[in-house]
């Protein structure tokens, strides 16, 4: 069982939003950052945003900048990544994952992270 479980993807039309959630039942997000990456096929993996498990700052990829917010819940263990004004290139699978909080989340370096959810997919067409 993954420590990290995504949901919230789906079918969405242009211009529509949907919220992703990460749900960690083992993890502790004080001492982890978390990340959300995508992933469309025939693509390298891509960072889209993640909140300092330090300080709450959060971070944004370019393709999500002014769309895409960051949060999370520390009491029912949830990050949340709230998507509007989807468009087709969004189109990908969503993970969440997370990174020892003494590292930068900003450099978006897959590698970094230790855990990874399954996915969540996320299609934007009309």
């Amino acid at each position: 069982q993954s420590l990290l479980v995504e949901s919230g993807g789906g079918l969405v039309q242009p211009g529509g939003s949907l919220r992703l959630s990460c749900v960690t039942s083992t993890l502790n997000l004080d001492a982890n950052n978390i990340g959300w990456f995508r992933q469309a096929p025939g693509k390298e993996r891509e960072g889209v945003s993640c909140i300092s498990a330090s300080d709450g700052n959060t971070y944004y990829a370019d393709s999500g900048k002014g769309r895409f917010t960051i949060s999370r819940d520390n009491a029912k263990n949830t990050v949340y990544l709230q998507m509007n004004n989807l468009k087709p290139e969004d189109t990908a699978r969503y993970y969440c994952a997370a990174q020892r909080k003494s590292l930068y989340c900003s450099n978006f370096l897959h590698w970094e992270y230790d855990y990874w959810g399954q996915g969540t997919q996320v299609t934007v067409s009309s």
